[in-house]
């Protein structure tokens, strides 16, 4: 049953509201003014707050700042002596509607499961962004990761172009979301581009998009990749399979802020980050022809450097705990106790496809085993190629 909270120090209007939101399938507690208000907001969980303006001891806008400084509860402010003034007022400040007295009942019901939809959709998608950042989560506590990490904390307030190198499943990608995480473009949009799986026909469109008719399957205006980013980071993955000719406008667009669509004329300014990330030797790729030299140095500002994890096999048991944890909490069973010779195995093993082969043996394991995982199993299940 929904929670609604009433502050005002009208006792005819608390009794009258009291009355039809219990009618109505509401949960319902007053409060005679602000201070009383602020005490049960902070004790309780309300999906809505109906709050006058005009109060004795507390004005109702000094109570909305303070509510709004503890709670993501949507606050309704009412009041028989209201202005439009009053009303613009309450809106800036942060509250979720204006509704003046003598109340309209319909208008107010309709007002409160709108503005209850809204909490349980900011709830709902702060859950989702959890979950989300579950998934990418960097877990380690070896001299490899901690380096890593105070590169980041220091790079990422910046807007230097980084680097990321390391081979496949290493988790350049999980260095490339945490910079964007903790930089100043962290609610901007972050745009992850994957080099080799596009197309090298293709690519320049993707990056930055085409006006309709510049090609045969060009049907519409499209907004490409860098577009898409402007405010945020863009992430260029496996930079090293990009063609010469895709990587020469990538030039261009680091060097001026500036893109063009494929087929158009006009230049487009854009306010991107940009991150890169190779499993490729770039040196070597610059003396085969096959990397511009110049595009190396606007992108390697500051250049990080993942290890594979044959290289911090100390992280491994981390690893195992929080990847076995995240696949049983996920289905729904009870956590995998892993014994110290099984541990030994798993260090042991020459994990060739990274942090990426060791999540799939932790996903296979918490599907196959039950109880504890035991070095036989390890022997049985981790690694077919082992």
């Amino acid at each position: 049953m929904p929670r609604i909270l009433v502050i005002d120090d009208e006792q005819s209007i608390l009794s009258t509201l009291h009355e039809i939101l219990e009618y109505e399938k509401f949960r319902v507690d007053d409060a005679r003014d602000g201070a009383e208000g602020l005490k049960l907001a902070r004790e309780h969980h309300y999906d809505a707050i109906l709050c006058d303006i005009k109060m004795p001891k507390m004005d109702g806008l000094e109570v909305l700042n303070q509510l709004l400084s503890f709670t993501e509860t949507p606050v309704i402010m009412i009041s028989g002596h209201g202005t439009i003034e009053t009303a613009v007022e309450a809106i800036r400040k942060g509250a979720y509607d204006y509704i003046a007295k003598p109340l309209d009942l319909n208008r107010l019901l309709v007002t409160l499961r709108n503005a209850m939809d809204k909490g349980r959709l900011v709830n709902e998608t702060k859950q989702l962004r959890k979950k989300v950042g579950m998934n990418y989560e960097m877990v380690g506590e070896s001299d490899a990761m901690n380096g890593i990490w105070e590169i980041i904390k220091k790079v990422a307030p910046t807007d230097a172009r980084v680097l990321i190198t390391g081979g496949n499943g290493t988790g350049k990608e999980l260095v490339a979301r945490h910079i964007h995480a903790l930089s100043n473009r962290a609610d901007g949009p972050f745009v992850e581009v994957n080099c080799a799986a596009i197309p090298s026909e293709l690519i320049e469109s993707n990056l930055f998009g085409h006006e309709k008719g510049s090609f045969t399957s060009a049907v519409k205006q499209h907004k490409g990749d860098f577009e898409q980013a402007d405010g945020g980071t863009i992430f260029l993955d496996e930079i090293g399979d990009m063609s010469l000719s895709a990587q020469s406008k990538v030039l261009r667009a680091l060097q001026e802020n500036k893109i063009t669509r494929v087929g158009g004329e006009k230049e487009i300014s854009v306010d991107v980050r940009v991150i890169a990330a190779t499993n490729k030797n770039l040196k070597e790729e610059i003396l085969n022809k096959n990397f511009r030299e110049d595009l190396y140095h606007r992108l390697s500002v500051i250049i990080i450097d993942v290890p594979p994890l044959v290289k911090r096999i100390e992280d491994i048991p981390l690893l195992v705990r929080h990847f076995i944890g995240q696949y049983c909490n996920q289905q729904g069973k009870p956590m995998l106790d892993v014994d110290e010779d099984a541990m030994e195995e798993l260090k042991n093993m020459k994990w060739t496809g990274n942090i990426r082969e060791l999540k799939n043996v932790a996903e296979r394991l918490v599907i196959l085993c039950e109880g504890r995982v035991s070095s036989e199993v390890i022997r049985r299940y981790a690694n077919p190629l082992y």
